[in-house]
């Protein structure tokens, strides 16, 4: 009974999302109707000014980054409720819109050419590094860079609207913590503490007490909301991106707080390339691990390694075809139930409990992506990206006449056994987050 419930509510919050839409052209049809039955003409609403590639998308009326700011310096901001449907509206009509920024300035891309896929959350100043990073890389030219936000922000709208180096796609993730601020997916009054008893919780009433997770904990929205992410755009980038039905190449997944060397577009054409000759086998080709380099690139920036994939070492920058995603997709159940609010170690355990055949990876010894800082969700240490980028340069450029290989070949070749994650972290328990994770294939 429960399941079939929670299966409801899921389904309630897709139609929301419709209604919203709804409402609004209905609201324009009813005062042109209104004005028909006074024996007016009613004159035809004025169509929307062109908007100009360069141009942010529109933000929703009278909001700013997190929260809605008054239209007038002296009228009080609008109530809560209306602008998180303000932005749950406009979200639908951008991800149903797909407004393509830059698409004229550049040539048709060719369908086997590669497509960056970027997780963004809230960190402006990773998020312009990275951009900063893409703008020197020769190629880069050709790509198609999606940025999937599941935060609507002002300054990363900005960041969005100076990317003149590429066409680029926002999208955005449509149960955020920020469109349903005080229901599921978000935080629930309602739902039970973290750090309650089961026992306790069934006493109090809370909505999720029957689904701890496997160390008794109750759901978190803030982490959960990572690994929806991840699934959401997982499947709305090959399935539902208009951009990319004929797409037969590589998408790169990458996240707001990764840094790429000027060689990264070459590079990765090379490993998709050797990735057929060599190991077809590889679902995986990835741009590198963690950590700076010790000692110089000479001898080594044109060596690639065959490896079993591990989450903890190759889930940065990793690049893979349709084939490997629709794998994933029949193991749909397996990712969405699995007690593990992290997409990556989600991955790991579906390597030995799902997948056909646990994967391989193809990745270069000299990697050509970077992180920008030692924080987000996992550190509680500050950090300072500008300083983590100034070393990465530093390194680059003393190592740049060894960039651009003009081969690469596999130099080494690991024993291939499966990997499962070590330990399960928890944090997924709840039914509600299972549920809705699997019905993303429906919904959108």
């Amino acid at each position: 009974m429960r399941l079939r419930i929670y299966k409801r509510k899921v389904f309630l919050l897709a139609l929301a999302l419709a209604a919203c839409a709804l409402a609004l052209w209905g609201t324009n049809g009813r005062g042109r109707r209104r004005e028909a039955a006074r024996g007016g003409t009613a004159e035809p609403p004025a169509p929307p000014r062109p908007r100009a590639a360069s141009e942010a998308p529109p933000p929703p009326p009278a909001a700013s980054a997190r929260r809605p700011a008054a239209a007038d310096g002296n009228a009080s901001a609008p109530p809560a409720a209306n602008a998180t449907l303000g932005y749950r509206s406009l979200v639908y009509r951008l991800n149903f819109d797909q407004p393509l920024r830059n698409a004229g300035r550049f040539p048709p891309r060719a369908a086997a050419d590669v497509v960056l896929v970027v997780q963004v959350h809230d960190r402006a100043e990773h998020l312009r590094l990275l951009l900063a990073s893409l703008r020197r890389a020769p190629g880069v030219e050709n790509v198609l860079l999606v940025l999937s936000h599941d935060l609507w922000a002002e300054e990363l709208n900005r960041l969005a609207a100076q990317v003149d180096f590429c066409p680029v796609l926002q999208v955005f993730f449509p149960f955020s913590i920020q469109l349903y601020p005080r229901e599921f997916p978000g935080h629930d009054p309602r739902d039970c503490p973290r750090d309650i008893g089961k026992a306790a919780a069934l006493r109090l009433g809370c909505i999720n007490a029957e689904y701890p997770d496997s160390f008794g904990h109750y759901r978190e929205a803030r982490f959960s909301q990572t690994k929806h992410h991840w699934w959401w755009k997982l499947h709305f980038v090959w399935e539902r991106v208009r951009a990319l039905r004929e797409h037969a190449g590589p998408v790169l997944f990458l996240e707001e707080d990764h840094y790429l060397a000027p060689d990264f577009y070459h590079v990765l054409k090379k490993l998709w390339a050797l990735r057929g000759r060599e190991c077809p086998e590889c679902q995986i080709v990835s741009l590198g691990g963690y950590g700076l380099v010790r000692g110089g690139f000479a001898g080594r920036a044109d060596k690639v390694e065959m490896k079993t994939w591990k989450s903890t070492e190759h889930n940065m920058g990793m690049a893979f075809g349709r084939d490997t995603y629709q794998q994933l997709m029949a193991c749909t159940d397996a990712f969405c139930t699995y007690d593990d609010y992290n997409w990556d170690w989600t991955l790991q355990h579906l390597t030995v409990s799902c997948l056909p055949k646990f994967w391989k990876v193809l990745v270069p010894e000299i990697p050509r992506i970077f992180h920008t800082g030692d924080c987000g969700m996992h550190h509680k240490k500050s950090c300072r990206p500008s300083t983590q980028s100034a070393k990465i340069d530093s390194l680059l450029n003393s190592n740049q006449q060894h960039l651009f290989p003009e081969a690469m070949s596999v130099s080494k070749r690991y024993s291939m056994a499966p990997l499962s994650p070590h330990v399960k972290n928890g944090g997924w328990g709840d039914i509600r987050d299972h549920e809705l994770c699997k019905s993303y294939r429906r919904l959108q």
